[in-house]
């Protein structure tokens, strides 16, 4: 089985990497112990000082101070890989959840189940994969490590009907399919009109909201969906002498054929940082998207 790596990086500066380091290590609990047993994908989930330090292949989840609101989410970058911004605020590590789960889920934010609208007499539409929108209030969030992380619904949630004895979701709120907890919203597309749709449960009571004919662009169905909606959630002596020379020999040969490799790969990890900020920076000057 393929498995997909994620790299966690702060920008704040209030943030320790102690602490950044629990919440990447809740996080990879969270994934190896709840989530990809039901959603049968693997996943590492590692910290990281820097952007800088992240390795090629990694996906990053990156907390900043201030992000914008129309940066809010996960993107695509340069290269068409995911990248997820997350908005520093006192719940940080359920943010950090529930991008961490909704980017393993669907990377690339098109992905896309068929099954019967939860708008009366709308027929079949097409709903978008995103495992933690319906219930991803804190009230329904849980605790790994002591760390706030994210509930998430199950493959089963997007099911005909209720069935007796099936986990819709991980935690004990979605008791049904396609259901829409307190704080939450789910999104879908009708093929008959070709307007996109969500039902959301932000006030005292539910509704639905038209969002229209979405224009066709580089960025996908998830990052359109993103700026549609205002989310709730943040030892011995050293040797001497002609031994120590020649111990010192050895380890500088060993240290100059290791250099060349680590200094390309560092240089590399450099570049793609470089470019993940400077699109960052066109994000945050968005305000506006493109709707019919």
């Amino acid at each position: 089985m393929l498995v997909r790596h994620v790299a966690v990086v702060s920008e704040v500066a209030n943030t320790s990497f102690s602490e950044l380091a629990k919440v990447a290590a809740a996080v990879q609990k969270q994934v190896i112990r709840d989530f990809a047993p039901l959603w049968e994908i693997q996943a590492t989930v590692d910290a990281f000082a820097k952007l800088e330090d992240v390795p090629i292949g990694y996906w990053p989840v990156i907390v900043q101070a201030d992000i914008g609101y129309n940066a809010a989410g996960i993107h695509l970058d340069n290269d068409g890989q995911p990248f997820s911004l997350v908005q520093y605020s006192s719940g940080w590590s359920l943010t950090v959840s529930h991008e961490v789960l909704e980017m393993l889920a669907d990377p690339f934010g098109d992905r896309l189940v068929a099954g019967s609208s939860i708008k009366p007499k709308q027929g079949r539409v097409e709903y978008l994969v995103e495992v933690c929108d319906p219930s991803e209030d804190r009230a329904f969030a849980y605790s790994v490590n002591g760390i706030t992380v994210s509930d998430f619904y199950t493959p089963r949630f997007f099911d005909p009907v209720t069935t007796s004895g099936v986990r819709y979701g991980f935690g004990n709120g979605i008791k049904g399919p396609r259901q829409v907890l307190k704080g939450g919203y789910l999104s879908w597309h009708d093929p008959m009109t070709d307007h996109w749709w969500q039902q959301t449960f932000f006030g005292a009571k539910q509704s639905f909201r038209d969002l229209g004919i979405f224009k066709k662009g580089k960025e996908s169905i998830r990052e359109v969906i993103d700026r549609h909606t205002r989310h709730r959630y943040w030892g011995p002596e050293p040797a001497k002498g002609p031994a120590a020379a020649a111990a010192a020999g050895a380890v500088s040969a060993i240290l100059q054929s290791a250099a060349a490799p680590l200094a390309e790969a560092s240089m590399a990890s450099e570049s793609k940082a470089q470019g993940w900020r400077q699109q960052i920076q066109a994000l945050k000057k968005t305000t506006d998207f493109e709707v019919l």
